[in-house]
């Protein structure tokens, strides 16, 4: 007999289906008619008597409205009848119950209720409250008082149920029982501070029958990985960091699988749906990898956001920094030494550049502003002077005069370069150049400016894993935003990894660039990886674990396992058999081989192909597919991304020493994981391991 949950789901499917197919979408009417009319008046205004001219404009201001209201409904989507809802609320508000299902469109007719969960004020409830609580909130004016009698997230595809999670338990299709309906239990919800992780170290012959995909006892994992739409698994706390207010700064902090990326794009899909301008090329969304924007670029359009950009901060630079100084090379210098890096990025810049501008009385031109580059990079003497009193431990007086020297002789060759010298010297210029050179534009001229001459004037700009950008990086992004100063900002300092950014700590971060009252929201649930991989990760961190309440993860799973072998031949053979039997019985499955180096990578992904791993890929430049499969990469290639399965590889001494870039890289990869996390190494094991418990 089938379950009513499944009965009640399929009913309601049913239901909305029917309306859909009979009472089909009807598309606004032209607005043909309405501008010509407004063109008529407008040309009757002129010649018309002065005692008409207020009738002619009252007209006018309504036919302007009914155009302004005519575009905004033909820009609201409508439901989607292969996939209408994603979420069902049914609601007890006195004797009266009411069933409301959550999507991307509404549509409110006969009898069926679907909402947008981006404006109608019942999502409210949705997010904030669980199957069985009481609910009170202000809408429309008054207050609505109830019970959530059931909350369940639904799948739907091609017009079909697939899936129904409810705290009852999960009910998937097409997985076997008599009526094609197989119920699950929920696992509860476990939350945990500093408990100590379950991390069990394996000798090569002991382990032989775990596998990945199974727990301790050796059942498999659930094979069904279609989960239910997004936006129906967003928390309270993290809806209320969405639906901020459209202006002013919004900064989210949260530990690796938290979901600071969810709610940055889910608050420009929230904020699009009141502002149309926000989708549009008006938005800008900067990530840190290739990887990321092409993950993002195929998420936004899901959560109904398709004109906003989706920029790699060096591709957005490089290209805005080359329609401000047009006669710069396009090449970027690879071999820049680590002490230069270091300066470009350094938050002192920011001053230094302010203080040549300052101290310079010339015109406000492209090419005042290159010189002023140029100065404040090429002159020891000043950049001293500001170095001992603002960060006097940063570089001695020697490193600032070899750095300076270096970008000096550089400049010369840039020089000669522009004027023709171009067999003579290389046309190049570092990576952190672009923004230095965008800063000074900035002092010297004003705003920034698009490829036509207007005003470069954002509607919002979201940053995603700021914690790795320079202070004046964003500070060249922020000065791009219009009046309303619209931005949110992600990050997470434990997963910085780009150590010659600057950054230190918020508190400083936000005094660089002028925020010093702006508040943290911080996210403290980890969604992504299980109870073990979390414990595990954060103990990776040693000292550099923030003073804040630990993550909460949200479920357990199996222990985070520890393979250690004498050569690299048996690490590969071992992980072949290992991958192929995954491959082979979960054929959805995604894992993800991490490595220290290139190096690495080559030599595993040469041993797995020869061990004919099926659906084996080298990714070398963030090319992810985000397909099914195996795919071997180093640990630097994959922030922002998640896999099932991972393994980390080579966690040895020479790889990961006990410094802080290699705690915070192992822990990058350790929270790649959502499901299960191994670890394989030859010789000798990093110390960082050998200080986590139970290794």
């Amino acid at each position: 007999m089938r379950h009513p949950i499944v009965a009640e789901e399929l009913s309601l499917l049913e239901e909305v289906s029917t309306l859909l197919r009979e009472v089909p979408y009807v598309a606004p009417p032209s607005e043909r008619d309405i501008v010509e009319e407004l063109l008529r008046i407008r040309e009757e205004i002129p010649e018309a008597k002065e005692e008409d001219k207020g009738a002619l404009l009252e007209q006018y201001n309504r036919s302007i409205a009914l155009l302004d209201q005519l575009r905004a409904s033909r820009g609201r989507p409508e439901v989607n009848p292969d996939s209408p809802y994603f979420a069902h609320l049914r609601l007890k508000e006195g004797d009266r119950k009411r069933d409301l299902c959550l999507g991307k469109a509404t549509r409110i007719q006969r009898g069926v209720r679907i909402v947008d969960w981006r404006n109608a004020p019942v999502s409210r409830i949705f997010y904030r409250y669980q199957q069985g609580e009481e609910y009170e909130e202000e809408m429309g004016g008054r207050t609505v008082a109830g019970e959530v009698v059931a909350r369940r997230t639904v799948t739907i595809r091609n017009q079909g149920l697939e899936r129904v999670d409810a705290p009852e338990g999960v009910f998937s299709h097409n997985h076997g029982g008599r009526d094609g309906w197989v119920m699950t239990h929920r696992e509860p919800p476990r939350m945990a501070g500093g408990e100590g992780t379950a991390l069990r170290a394996h000798q090569v012959g002991q382990g032989e029958k775990r596998r990945l995909g199974t727990d301790l006892e050796g059942f498999r994992r659930r094979a069904d990985k279609r989960l239910p739409d997004i936006a129906g698994l967003i928390d309270a706390h993290q809806f209320e960091l969405i639906t901020q207010p459209h202006s002013g700064v919004v900064v989210v902090r949260g530990t690796a699988g938290s979901g600071k990326t969810t709610v940055a794009l889910h608050r420009i899909a929230w904020m699009a749906y009141d502002d149309p301008q926000i989708d549009s090329r008006l938005t800008l969304l900067v990530v840190f990898s290739r990887a990321l924007r092409d993950y993002v670029e195929h998420v936004l359009p899901a959560l109904g956001v398709h004109r906003a950009q989706v920029r790699t901060f060096s591709a957005w630079v490089g290209e805005v920094c080359r329609n401000h100084f047009r006669n710069l090379p396009r090449a970027v210098r690879e071999d820049t030494p680590a002490m230069v890096v270091r300066l470009k990025q350094h938050p002192v810049m920011l001053t230094a550049l302010e203080a040549q501008v300052q101290r310079v009385d010339e015109p406000a031109t492209a090419e005042q502003a290159f010189d002023d580059w140029a100065s404040a990079l090429s002159d020891p003497n000043a950049l001293w002077d500001l170095f001992r009193v603002l960060a006097p431990r940063a570089f001695t007086r020697d490193e600032l005069i070899r750095a300076s020297a270096w970008c000096r002789d550089r400049i010369d060759e840039l020089l000669l370069w522009r004027d023709g010298e171009r067999e003579e010297v290389r046309g190049e210029l570092d990576a952190e150049d672009h923004a230095l050179l965008l800063r000074a534009w900035q002092l010297r001229v004003g705003r920034l400016r698009t490829r036509k001459g207007t005003v470069l004037s954002y509607r919002h700009i979201a940053i995603d894993e700021v914690q790795d950008f320079s202070p004046l990086e964003v500070r060249v992004l922020l000065d791009c935003a219009d009046e309303r100063k619209s931005v949110t900002l992600a990050g997470d300092t434990q997963q910085h990894v780009m150590q010659d950014a600057g950054f230190t700590s918020w508190t400083e971060f936000f005094g660089h660039l002028g925020l010093e009252s702006t508040a943290v929201n911080t996210l403290r649930v980890a969604y992504r990886s299980t109870l073990e991989i979390v414990d595990f990760s954060m103990a990776l961190l040693g000292a550099l674990r923030e003073d804040d309440a630990p993550p909460l993860a949200t479920r357990g799973g199996p222990p985070v396992e520890l393979f250690r072998f004498t050569d690299h031949g048996a690490t590969v053979a071992f992980l072949a058999d290992v991958l192929k039997s995954l491959i082979q019985e979960e054929p959805l499955a995604s894992v993800a081989v991490l490595t220290p180096s290139a190096d690495v990578s080559h030599l595993y992904h040469q041993g797995l192909e020869h061990g004919e791993v099926p659906r084996l890929r080298r990714v070398t430049e963030q090319d992810f597919t985000f397909a099914p499969g195996v795919e071997v990469t180093e640990i630097e290639q994959v922030k922002g991304l998640e896999f099932d399965y991972v393994i980390l590889a080579e966690v040895s001494a020479a790889h990961f020493p006990d410094t802080d870039a290699a705690r915070r890289l192992l822990h990058v990869g350790a929270t790649r994981a959502a499901h299960q996390l191994w670890l394989v190494t030859v010789g000798t094991l990093s110390p960082i391991l050998r200080g986590v418990p139970g290794v």
